[in-house]
């Protein structure tokens, strides 16, 4: 990055000149009072899920099968469109291909090495299914023993045998383990002393220790710090303070990291660390939901259908999800009731009006490596906010 002082002794530089730009290019956008395109949107996301397998134009995509598939399945299940069951059995079917038959995780595509993150995409999307036969293909017992195998002395993951080590890993590998009843003591152990070395000076969490703070690392950590059920164990004023800090004056999305452009994408990834922080501020209003939502509709919307980073890009099945996952995270407020049990809320709904998550099951007490019997029944995206996208 090329810094300057101009003549009058004002900073310049290449990102706040970039900025500057993309303020006055959303401005335009801003005063317009956009409509929600749902039967678009949804037309967009079939077009991946209705021609299972994927097609040749997916070739470049071919270790994300996964996440193609949790990405719109995902999204469609905010959007509040049901999968028949003709569609939810070639997901399934796709998906069992795709699992590892040694390791019991899942590759990118058939034949790939076992991957924490395409594991969480895969698992995560089977839940959404939700039925017993898009559990009953996956192997509880070896995917317990292979995620075990990824853990390091300091409490992380691997993401892969041999592979890049980061926050990542610790959220997937219990976010997964907490939907399929298997986050055991010796899974858990040390992982949210890791975490906590994570998070920087300015508040949030970056991929490892001594990194900057990033936004969808925060919210791996976050999110994994909330099953391990140790948040408090972190900073949480200052973590609270780079959250909203991260939030556009302008725009009214979020920036991914200090000195960045605003994205689409963190709508959820910096949004999504509101729910968790509302309870142990007992506030449900850090950031400002309108503001947000006001970006969301004028700025991350194709009218043709898709969602996207901003405008001037192009709308893809990533944005579309997560652009919508906050959406859904501004429309509901998540509460934990004196038990600590998960429950959420619309915005309008009464304070005490719950939802059942049915969610309760708990994991062994003892330190050893029997697991529960039982799997996570009902889906909830970061096994911590529930984002129900109902009709606007």
């Amino acid at each position: 990055m090329n810094n300057s002082l101009s003549e009058d002794n004002e900073i310049s530089s290449y990102t706040l000149e970039l900025q500057s730009e993309t303020e006055e290019y959303i401005k335009n956008y801003l005063k317009i009072d956009q409509k929600f395109f749902r039967k678009n949107h949804i037309g967009f996301l079939k077009k991946v899920v209705a021609h299972l397998p994927l097609s040749s134009g997916f070739i470049s995509l071919d270790a994300s099968k996964p996440w193609i598939l949790y990405w719109t399945v995902h999204a469609l299940d905010l959007l509040s469109y049901p999968l028949s069951k003709e569609l939810q059995n070639r997901i399934i079917s796709t998906l069992k291909n795709i699992q590892n038959p040694i390791t019991g995780g899942f590759g990118g595509g058939p034949g790939q090495i076992s991957h924490l993150a395409t594991s969480y995409a895969a698992v995560n999307c089977l839940a959404i299914i939700g039925t017993t036969e898009a559990f009953e293909i996956i192997d509880r017992e070896k995917m317990y023993k292979w995620i075990l195998s990824l853990k390091l002395s300091n409490g992380s993951f691997m993401m892969a045998q041999d592979m890049e080590v980061d926050v990542r890993g610790s959220y997937c590998a219990v976010n997964i383990a907490k939907l399929l009843g298997i986050l055991t003591d010796p899974l858990c152990e040390k992982v949210a002393a890791f975490i906590c070395e994570c998070q920087t000076y300015e508040g949030g969490i970056g991929a490892v220790p001594n990194v900057e703070a990033h936004g969808g690392y925060t919210f791996c950590a976050l999110a994994a710090m909330e099953i391990l059920k140790a948040t408090e164990t972190l900073k949480l004023n200052d973590l609270l303070f780079w959250a909203v800090s991260r939030q556009m004056t302008l725009e009214g999305g979020f920036q991914g990291r200090t000195n960045k452009l605003v994205d689409g994408c963190y709508s959820f990834w910096q949004g999504g660390l509101f729910p968790i922080l509302s309870n142990y501020f007992e506030n449900n209003d850090l950031y400002s939901k309108d503001f947000l939502q006001r970006y969301i509709f004028n700025c991350c919307q194709n009218s043709k259908g898709g969602l996207l980073d901003k405008p001037s890009k192009p709308p893809d099945f990533y944005h579309s999800c997560y652009v919508l996952s906050g959406l859904s995270t501004s429309q509901h407020e998540y509460n934990k009731d004196l038990e600590g049990n998960y429950a959420v809320s619309t915005i309008e709904e009464v304070e005490n009006d719950w939802v059942d998550d049915n969610s309760s099951e708990t994991s062994p007490k003892d330190n050893t490596d029997t697991f529960s019997t039982t799997v996570v029944n009902d889906y909830d995206s970061s096994l911590v906010i529930i984002t129900l996208y109902s009709e606007m």
